[in-house]
């Protein structure tokens, strides 16, 4: 804004004004603000900016309305003129423009205003800026406290204009890193929104935006002592960058060694500076951030300062103007005015005289409060805190009571009070309607100045440092009157003023508002609210609890008028608690309770107090409100477990009823599930056997429970587990027989026992198995079944009886590991079968039970193996039917196979043999087979009884003995033998066992042989029968003898067994031992050498030996689980004392370099696998079997499986213990690459990845080794020597001799015997190995091939040190890179020289780059060694025999301009011809003017190379050594007259071959272009300028050059003409000298100033500046962005593009990191500027992927995607990348980032498919880091669970929990960490990690400032080192 014109300076602003006609809309409060605010801009688009003045554009309605609603400090006085003395309505008095209350009143009129501007919620809108003061920090947005006491919101979105730069946190964190409670900040409103909550309430939105702030500020509105505010950019190392919200202008603040700025500043900080320094040239404005300077800094009085460059917080120079009603008014900066209210003058205890303070004209410093552009009304404030640009202080708090408080100033609209607050007073206001509602002229007769009266705060103002009061009584009255107040679980009133579906809204006496939720407005369901509640009713309710400012109440009146304790936290939470909760949720297994303060705990199913058979939902309901009582609590997890009884369970009172003891019952219900039992014992208890608990066959359980009626007696009852009031009970034989052993505790499981128990569960990986009470174990899959393809639910079922073999106990963990494999839980008895016909006796009671006891007793007329007298009935297929006298409803059977070859007719009698019984059926097996019968009819006619023959028998069969059997009759669960060695007994063996029942069974047929032992014989338990158990049922085969042999055996360590083999494998032989223990016989466990050829050469299968015991089973492994191991070495078996040496062997401790022997037992094509011990393996790797080609080629043949190997020990992995071995031996460990970590060394910890064998490699070593790569160019070869080793072959390192192509018969995957050189370390921690193929070498070749060698010396020699070469050398080398101004060539690995162009050829090379390629091998002589900067010259020009150039071997002095002269022409070239004169082997050139007289349009045409021609000297140039010809035939006056003669045809040939490399293929002189022949002409230089601009172009896309050739050649250049002057003067040989080093020292400067230029950040501004700074540094990928950035800057996208290929082209392949930082910003560019982006993106990515690792360019692009808010083509890339790597840890937390930043659900599924697919090694890894993630972005609870579950599997790990500790820490929920910390503290770990975790314990607590916990935790640590030291 210009400065005013005179005309309206002197006030006359009539004509102005009467622009401004008052609009007749009325005002409406919308909610499009930028509606209003464009009308607001139209209005005044015409009207010049006037400096003074205050009037309003608004109407007379719309004044009218806003005078209605205003502030009510004034309301009062309003309320007053309205009535009349009399009490007649007084006429309403219409206020005029200066009475306007609740406007603001800015620069548009010329009137003054009455009152001061303020700002309330009516006349605040959008655009305005205001000062706030930050008061919350919130996870999503920023609390802004505004002016008047008025409350604003940010959004993390508008908090700065760059909120997401480089943040990859959640917004929590940003918002709480950049921004603190109680910073002033200057903001600007967005929008209005009207509370739906509250009628008349608004929220107001701000932003603290900068580019909103500072729009229409140019560079020119930074002047030097202003003070702004801006964001911080970056962090740089000497300061930091600013952001003001213009696009083109940066600031910096610099970090001053003295402290005075502000260190630690974080990016996106809002900070504010004074203006120190401005670069106009640069754009780029110094800031000062001290605080007293920014505090102090006045703006000044600036010409043109405009409306526009006002900011909220500027401190300015005002002027009294005049005095308001309710403030001043200022004039400032000589154009504006301003007022100040009454509540931001200087004292802000002033009392009635404040106006005598402030006296016209007088002058104070204030600062700017808030600003409205559309009235230009601007608000001050004179109180000395903002003034000092620091928050006001407020020293009482909302809800506080003062019964001292001072009375000021009496107002119109209330009092002023003076708070006896400490450590300062604080001022506070109570208005007229707060004061007990009287009218102003009873409020000052009320109160006087100086009276003491009682105050309560209601609220406070922040910005004014105001307190907000009430007198009223009704305020001290009520127990609530702010949050602080509220407690969890005390009773108030509240009155309803709302109902809604959801619940009521109730409001406390203090003015509090609280929700009731639908389900607690009564004890039952509410279906229509408002018929419950009335709006206006006072009713009794009790706080819930009161979170995040939102309180909930209850009306249930169970818990309102409950006297039980409060459960309000976890730490309430004791043991025997009883109080009032309410159920929230209703499983099956339990219900959810919840507490005061949310507060959850859980009731099992057992602790409900349900009926058995009951159902939870039909009992409870949702919102029932129930007495509980806390039975276990947990703290740090949050966990409680209650129960609904509050009496303990009644078991107690019957000690007899306990884990495992037998009770008995009778039947109360039957369910179809269970059977309800009524326990008999002291107390009523009711227990429960499941269907599958009533019997261990489970055909026989379901017809049981079919069977079973109530009120029957159950008898014999095991005690599985006891649940509250509730028993759960089994009537399984096998548990009841067996019960006293059955395990209830972790202590009395045994390792290797057997113990039966029942199937809990069935899984995919394995099955539960549970024993007494809840203790259970679980067997993986791989141990559950033998066969591992079956399923699992095809062979087991929950309730399924089984025999578990324990396997491990972990305790610890509280972990059991079971095997239910037949092969190792087979019965020893016949307790499966017994147990079967003892539940048949029960059933077929059942069934029986209303048949009298005379029918029931047929059985005892059965003998099973007697005879008995029936008659056949009738005869079918199957066999025949027998009828039995006085038996009736019983029949017999017998079956074809025992017809005994009899032929029978209905009706006759017959005598048969009684097989088996069935009671259920009521069915009979007979026999009539001979055999049987003779045998009894023999004992009959001996008159023996059937008892004395039972007796017999029972004394000739004993128990556990073994016995050969015939299958008599196959039944579904059983088979009927006969043993024809005891007289055909009969006796009776399962099919199946208890873990075999739903397995298929081995099938038998009538009259097979069988072998079984017997287990039991005829007595009540067995049912009278003689009990079996088959081999093929138990496992065993052996004899009797054989077993009562093995018993006597024992097996321990170190005992010596007699071993009989029973399989021999390649490397084990597997044996028998002992009784039924089966071992192994490792390979190298036979002999006492190391290793000898065929070692199981001598046993054979069956073979008996003694061997001796070295180990027991190993039981980590499956397949080697049960064998034990054993030993048949000589030594062992001599001495005892040797299985000391085991032990000590099995410590597995070697040393590097040992020789170890083992047996080769796997071959792949690049690994042996060796045996060396039991425990021990060993890896060879093919390159380090031998170094010979021809051996390595033959790999696998020359180790054959079973081959006996050799090698020394490399390293050793003792996790996995494998050992890498070498067949070289490793004399000396400290001197290869590991120089100074021999130590390390010796203990085989090798820290290379992946057993990294650099480490070993020596200098001189000779390796076979494996070409990897050849390299392009004279890159050389890469050689494999090591599994993870490379080294490179130099180019001049792979030939003996110097040959035109060494590459020659080399490809990739060939083996070479190669030699190392040189072993040196990178910059980057690598070790580079050079090696060497050449033959000549010591150790490469045989001794002929050596002296062969010694004889081609010269041929051999490689110089590798410069000192060995001297000027006039003779040379070989190969081209390494070519160039317009020469080329380099390399001598050897170590030496490189240099060819200028002069000096490439005796004659002009057209095309260096195509005439010297590199690679060509050259021949050259040395001209120039310079030791000390190791640079060396060379010419490649020929020599003659004396060794001189051509050049020079003939003197130009003999020939004279004029001379005719007879040559050939050597080369036609389109400027002219190149003729060779003579014998003198001299060139000159013919231009093509001097060809003819006449004009000649096709050279190539006329003029062929080699043709003789006569020419004419033209000019004779001596110094350059130029020679100019002519043919013009006016110039050759006769041809005759020529005395040359044509050269020789030798000579012709031997110049062409020695100067014209390109008609020569075997030439080795490298050929390059020079200008020494044309530089007069046109087309010389033309041509020379297009090779120039050529090779600059192609410079950019090839590395390098070490040497700068520019000078080099300028300088050689002048020698060379300059070489004769020199000869005789060596005064100005040394002048010239000293001007050329000059020139040198200069140049050096100019680079230094440039690169200068470039470290103080001085951008280029040019292309052609960037072109050099990629020359400078072509390996840079920061240039090249940068490069690229200037072009986009530009709008050349293509131009971006062409720089991004060159890059990718230049960069060195080994750079990969530079490389990927192109293609990244290539994605951006493409992503940006693509067309279509999507596709241009994608084939960059295609392309991308093929040169750099795949895994890094797939994250780029996702961080690409990320960055740019394109979260579809992120997910997609997401999936994608999973699918790609499956197994790495960081895709699947990005996947986990991704979905918690995007509030996905299903995370859960996502952990679940990542623990899938991972290796079991990165589970920790990735279960800990979702974890993280989950405390920061997702659900704290979630977090938790995962780190819990880690924690169980690994209590031991300090790292875990650390992390764990971490995240509780930054929650900060104070009781949760502290339980977190006594848990931690709680373990019994080392004393390291017990001093880390009580560190970091005291940390803590000294962080929270308590004392007392300080102690404690000293305490805890002193107390936990006593107990170790004692």
């Amino acid at each position: 804004m210009g400065v005013p014109s005179k005309k309206i300076a002197n006030g006359k602003r009539h004509d102005s004004t009467k622009s401004f006609k008052p609009t007749k809309k009325p005002f409406k409060k919308t909610k499009d603000d930028l509606a209003a605010r464009s009308e607001a801009a139209l209005q005044l688009e015409d009207v010049p900016d006037f400096p003074r003045g205050g009037g309003s554009s608004l109407s007379r309605k719309e004044r009218e309305k806003i005078y209605e609603e205003v502030d009510a400090e004034f309301d009062a006085d309003e309320r007053v003129s309205k009535k009349s003395k009399g009490g007649k309505p007084k006429k309403k008095k219409i206020p005029n423009d200066s009475d306007d209350l609740g406007l603001l009143f800015g620069g548009l009129t010329g009137k003054r205003p009455r009152y001061a501007n303020k700002i309330t919620t009516k006349n605040i809108s959008p655009g305005m800026k205001l000062l706030g003061l930050v008061t919350e920090v919130n996870q999503k947005d920023i609390v802004i406290s505004l002016p008047g006491g008025l409350r604003g919101l940010v959004r993390a979105s508008e908090a700065s204009d760059f909120t997401d730069l480089g943040i990859e946190d959640d917004e929590n964190e940003l918002l709480e890193d950049i921004f603190s409670v109680g910073q002033l900040v200057p903001c600007i409103v967005l929008q209005l929104d009207d509370d739906t909550k509250e009628a008349g309430k608004r929220k107001i939105w701000l932003s603290l935006r900068l580019s909103l702030l500072h729009k229409g500020f140019s560079f020119d509105s930074f002047q030097l002592g202003m003070v702004f505010s801006a964001n911080v950019k970056s962090v740089e190392d000497h300061g930091y960058i600013l952001h003001f919200g213009l696009p083109s202008i940066t600031g910096f603040i610099e970090i001053c060694e003295d402290g005075n700025q502000k260190s630690g500043m974080k990016t996106g900080q809002l900070i504010q500076g004074v203006v120190t320094k401005i670069d106009r040239e640069r754009k780029i404005v110094r800031l000062n951030s001290d605080p007293d300077s920014v505090a102090k800094c006045l703006t000044k009085d600036l010409n043109g300062m405009s409306f526009d460059l006002l900011i909220p917080g500027m401190m300015i120079n005002a002027r009294v103007q005049s005095v308001l009603e309710n403030g001043i008014l200022f004039d400032f900066l000589t154009y504006f005015n301003g007022t100040v209210d009454l509540f931001h003058l200087k004292n802000p205890l002033s009392n009635k005289s404040w106006k005598d303070e402030y006296s016209q004209n007088k002058t104070v410093n204030a600062r700017i409060l808030f600003i409205d552009p559309s009235s230009r009304a601007v608000g001050l404030t004179l109180n000395p805190y903002l003034v000092c640009n620091k928050a006001p202080p407020l020293h009482v708090s909302s809800g506080g009571i003062f019964d001292e408080a001072k009375v000021v100033r009496i107002d119109k609209s209330g009092l002023l009070l003076e708070l006896p607050s400490k450590p300062a007073s604080t001022p506070a206001y109570v208005s007229t309607y707060d004061a007990a509602g009287d009218e102003v002229k009873k409020l000052e007769k009320k109160y006087k100045e100086g009276n003491h009266i009682r105050v309560r705060i209601l609220g406070l103002k922040q910005m004014e440092g105001l307190a907000i009061g009430t007198l009223k009584e009704s305020a001290f009255e009520g127990p609530v009157f702010s949050h602080s107040d509220v407690k969890p679980g005390m009773v108030t009133k509240a009155k309803v003023i709302s109902v809604d579906s959801f619940g009521a809204i109730v409001q406390f006496p203090g003015g509090l508002k609280a929700m009731c939720p639908l389900r607690h407005m009564s004890e039952f369901e509410v279906t229509k609210p408002r018929k419950k509640f009335k709006v206006g009713a006072e009713l009794v309710f009790r706080v819930l609890g009161c979170k995040s400012k939102r309180i909930t109440v209850t009306y249930k009146k169970t818990l309102v008028k409950s006297k039980l304790p409060i459960l309000g936290s976890y730490t309430d939470a004791t043991e025997g608690l009883v109080t009032h909760g309410w159920i929230t949720k209703i499983e099956k297994h339990g219900c959810f309770v919840r507490f005061y303060n949310g507060v959850q705990g859980f009731v099992p199913r057992f602790e409900l107090g349900l009926e058995p058979g009951s159902d939870p939902d039909s009992v409870f309901h949702v919102g029932e409100v129930v007495k509980c009582r806390v039975t276990s609590a947990a703290h740090g997890s949050r966990r409680i477990t209650l129960s609904l009884m509050i009496k303990p369970a009644s078991v107690s009172e019957d000690d007899s009823i306990k884990l495992g003891s037998i009770v008995s019952g009778i039947i109360d219900s039957i369910t179809s599930q269970a059977v309800i039992i009524r326990v008999k014992s002291k107390g009523v208890l009711k227990g429960t056997i499941s269907a599958e608990q009533l019997a261990d066959h489970h055909e026989q359980a379901q017809l049981m429970k079919s069977l079973l009626r109530p009120g029957y007696e159950l008898d014999k009852l095991l005690v599985l587990d006891i649940e509250g009031n509730n028993l759960a009970l089994s009537s399984k034989y096998s548990l009841i027989k067996l019960a006293e052993e059955l395990p209830s505790d972790f202590n009395q499981l045994q390792p290797n026992s057997v113990v039966h128990g029942y199937v809990c569960n069935l899984i995919e990986n394995g099955c539960f198995v549970r024993f007494l009470g809840r203790l259970t174990g679980f067997a993986p899959r791989s141990k559950a079944i033998d066969e591992p393809r079956a399923d699992l639910s095809e062979s087991f079922f929950v309730g399924q009886s089984v025999r578990a073999n324990i396997v491990d106990v972990n305790q610890e963990k509280s972990r059991i590991t079971l095997s239910l494999k037949q092969s190792s839980c087979a019965s020893v008895d016949a307790s499966f079968v017994q147990e079967y016909f003892v539940m048949d006796e029960k059933i077929s009671d059942l069934q029986s039970s209303d048949i009298t006891k005379s029918e029931c007793s047929w059985v005892e007329k059965f003998s099973i193996g007697g005879l008995m007298k029936g008659t056949i009935q009738e005869q079918n297929d199957l066999g025949v039917v027998v009828n039995f006298e006085n038996i009736n409803n019983v029949l017999g059977f017998i079956p074809q196979h025992h017809m005994g070859g009899a032929t029978l007719v209905p009706g006759s009698v017959v005598n048969a043999v009684v097989l088996d019984l069935s009671r259920a059926e009521r069915l009979v097996d007979l026999s009539l087979r001979p055999e049987l019968i003779n045998n009894l009819n023999k004992e009959v006619s001996n008159s023996q009884s059937k008892k004395k023959r039972k007796r017999g028998i029972s004394k000739e069969l004993e128990v556990h003995q073994r016995v050969s059997a015939v299958v008599e009759i196959v039944k579904e669960q059983y088979l009927v033998l006969s043993i024809p060695e005891h007289d055909y007994t009969i006796g009776y063996a399962s099919v199946s066992d208890y873990n075999t029942q739903k397995l298929p069974v081995k099938q038998f047929s009538t009259g097979q042989s069988v072998v079984a032992s017997v287990e039991a014989l005829q007595n009540p338990s067995s049912s009278g029968r003689l009990l079996l158990l088959l081999d093929s049922v138990s496992g065993t085969s052996e004899t009797s003898r054989s077993k009562k042999a093995k018993k006597k055996s024992s097996c321990e360590v170190g005992s010596v067994v007699h071993a009989e083999i029973t399989e021999i494998k390649p490397f084990e032989l597997r044996v028998n031992f002992g009784h039924s223990f089966r071992g192994r016989i490792h390979i190298t466990e036979v002999n006492d050498v190391s290793t000898s050829e065929e070692p199981f050469a001598k046993f054979r299968v069956g073979q008996s030996m003694s061997a001796r015991v070295v180990a027991k089973p190993c039981h980590t492994d499956i397949k080697k689980s049960q064998l034990w191991e054993l030993s048949v070495k000589p030594a062992m078996l001599r001495d005892s004392s040797e299985l000391k040496d085991i032990q000590e062997s099995e410590q597995l401790e070697f040393s590097a370099g040992q020789c170890v022997s083992g047996y080769v037992y796997k071959v792949d094509k690049e690994w042996v696998w060796l045996a060396i011990s039991r425990n021990v393996t060993a890896r060879l790797f093919i390159l380090d079997t031998a170094s010979e080609a021809h051996e390595l080629e033959e790999f696998e043949r020359r180790f054959p499986i079973g081959k006996a190997v050799s090698g020394y020990v490399l390293t050793y992995n003792k996790e996995k213990k494998s050992l890498r071995l070498v067949q070289r031996p490793l004399p000396d460990i400290h001197k290869s690459i590991a120089n100074g970590v021999g130590s390390k060394m010796d203990k085989l910890d090798s820290s290379i990845p992946g057993d990294d064998g650099t480490l070993f490699i020596h200098e001189g070593d000779i390796l076979g080794g494996r070409i990897s790569k050849i390299l392009p160019g004279v890159g050389g070869i890469r050689v494999q020597i090591g599994p993870y080793v490379f080294g490179r072959v130099h180019f001049t390192e792979i030939n003996d001799s110097w040959v035109p192509n060494p590459l020659d018969g080399f490809r990739e995957g060939q083996f070479v015997k190669c030699k190392v050189l040189e072993i040196s370390s990178s910059s980057k921690g690598t070790w580079q190995i050079e090696l060497s193929l050449r033959k000549s070498l010591d150790g490469m070749s045989s001794d002929h091939l050596s002296e062969d060698c010694s004889n081609n010396d010269n041929v051999c020699k490689r110089f590798e040190r410069i000192e060995d070469l001297s000027p006039d050398m003779g040379v070989q080398g190969y081209v390494k890179n070519t160039m317009s101004k020469g080329c380099f060539i390399i001598l050897s690995r170590t030496v490189e020289a240099k060819v200028l162009l002069s000096n490439l050829c005796d004659t002009f090379v057209k095309d260096p780059e195509k005439e010297f390629p590199v690679g060509k091998l050259v021949t050259g002589r040395v001209l120039n060694v310079e030791p000390l900067s190791k640079r060396i010259e060379v010419t490649l020009k020929t020599v003659n025999a004396g060794g001189q150039p051509k050049s020079e071997s003939y003197d130009l002095k003999k020939l004279h301009v004029g001379d005719m002269i007879s040559g050939r022409i050597k080369r036609v070239e389109p400027y002219g011809l190149f003729i060779t004169i003579g014998q003198t082997g001299m060139d000159g050139l013919c231009h093509k003017t001097q060809l003819s007289d006449d004009v000649i349009k096709n050279m190539q045409a006329r003029y062929k190379a080699g043709e003789s021609v006569t020419a004419k000297i033209l000019k004779l140039d001596e110094e350059k050594q130029r020679i100019s010809l002519s043919m013009k035939s006016s110039y050759l006056i006769s041809g005759d007259d020529v005395d040359a003669q044509p050269p020789s045809e030798e000579n012709a040939n031997k110049t062409s071959m020695e100067c014209d490399p390109i008609n020569d293929p075997n030439s080795e002189v490298l050929a390059a272009v020079g200008d020494s022949g044309f530089q007069e002409t046109s087309g010389g230089k033309h041509s020379g300028t297009s090779v120039v601009l050529a090779q600059v172009e192609s410079r950019a896309s090839i590395p390098p050059l070490e040497v700068d050739l520019d000078d080099i050649e300028e300088t050689d250049i002048d020698n060379g003409q300059n070489h004769g002057k020199l000869q005789g003067a060596d005064k100005d040989e040394k002048s010239k000298r000293r001007e050329k080093q000059k020139v040198r020292e200069e140049r050096e400067k100019k680079i230094q100033a440039a690169e200068g230029r470039l470290l103080e950040n001085h951008a280029p501004e040019s292309a052609d500046e960037f072109e050099k700074l990629v020359r400078s540094s072509p390996n840079s990928s920061f240039v090249w962005i940068k490069y690229m950035a200037f072009m986009l800057s530009l709008a050349d996208i293509e131009k971006a593009r062409s720089i991004a290929e060159r890059a990718l082209k230049t960069i060195n392949i080994r750079e990969e990191e530079e490389r990927l930082n192109i293609w990244v910003a290539y994605f951006n560019l493409e992503n940006e500027h693509g067309s279509p982006p999507e596709e241009a993106v994608k084939k960059v990515f295609e392309r991308a992927r093929q040169y750099c690792d795949p895994k890094k360019v797939y994250l780029a692009l996702l961080g690409v995607y990320e960055r740019t808010e394109q979260h579809k083509l992120a997910d997609k890339l997401l999936d994608e990348m999973i699918k790609k790597f499956k197994q790495s840890c960081k895709i699947w937390s990005r996947k986990i980032q991704s979905s918690l930043k995007q509030n996905e659900e299903g995370i859960q599924s996502v952990v679940n498919r990542a623990l899938l697919c991972l290796p079991r090694h990165k589970h920790i890894k990735f279960i800990s880091q979702t974890a993280i993630l989950e405390f920061k972005c997702g659900v704290a609870d979630r977090g938790r669970s995962l780190f819990e579950g880690v924690l169980r599997e690994y209590p031991k790990r300090t790292d875990l929990w650390s992390v764990y500790l971490d995240q509780e820490i930054r929650l900060g929920e104070v009781d949760v960490i502290r339980s977190l910390f006594e848990r931690a503290i709680s373990l019994s770990l080392p004393p390291k990690k017990m001093k880390f975790l009580f560190k970091k314990y005291l940390e803590y607590e000294k962080s929270v400032c308590d004392e007392e916990r300080v102690e404690y935790v000293k305490q805890r640590a002193m107390e936990y080192a006593d107990s170790t030291l004692a």
